[in-house]
């Protein structure tokens, strides 16, 4: 049997064969998800950030749902489970906690345990209020809390089309997907 580099580099032959594989770079992908109803009050916190609305989210926290989304994402990554586990709903002490701030105490967490956030990729469903006019100071505020460049955090806005609970109106619903990636020692 003739060897891969004995045949000519356009053979189907040599495409075809094993080649040495590239050093391993170890990243890790994680997802997550959270959503919140809406309730009485005149602003949203999302991504670190409060939108002027005729409504707020309601949640034992802040509900900022972008932060607990990316927080979810970052932990799943690392197989460290979800933001739940980490700030329990039922302990006094995260009542009203800013999001930021438990994305903060994750981010301590990805260190302690050899790894760094390499990008987030966002998306906040919800028929109002729009995201697009919020978007840069959302990924500013995240960057900042990730320790990201700002080009590696995209926020999109989607709508539901009138569909189900969001297009009802009745709250917003955010999917994160992070890597990461070892810290370099």
């Amino acid at each position: 049997m003739a060897k891969a580099s004995d045949l000519p580099e356009e053979s189907p032959e040599r495409r075809s064969r094993p080649r040495k594989r590239a050093a391993k770079v170890a990243i890790r992908m994680g997802i997550g998800y959270d959503s919140h109803r809406f309730g009485p009050g005149n602003a949203v916190r999302l991504g670190g950030i409060s939108i002027p609305y005729d409504l707020a989210l309601v949640g034992h926290s802040d509900a900022d749902a972008v932060a607990h989304a990316v927080t979810d994402a970052l932990l799943g990554a690392i197989g460290e489970g979800d933001i739940g586990s980490m700030f329990p709903d039922n302990d006094p002490t995260n009542r009203s906690r800013d999001s930021i701030e438990m994305l903060t105490i994750a981010m301590a967490l990805l260190r302690d345990r050899g790894w760094r956030a390499n990008n987030v990729d966002i998306t906040v469903i919800a028929e109002a209020p729009r995201i697009a006019p919020f978007r840069e100071a959302m990924r500013d505020a995240l960057a900042a809390a990730l320790q990201l460049d700002r080009t590696a955090v995209s926020v999109k806005g989607k709508t539901n089309e009138g569909m189900g609970w969001i297009g009802r109106g009745e709250g917003i619903a955010c999917v994160a997907v992070a890597t990461v990636v070892p810290v370099a020692t």
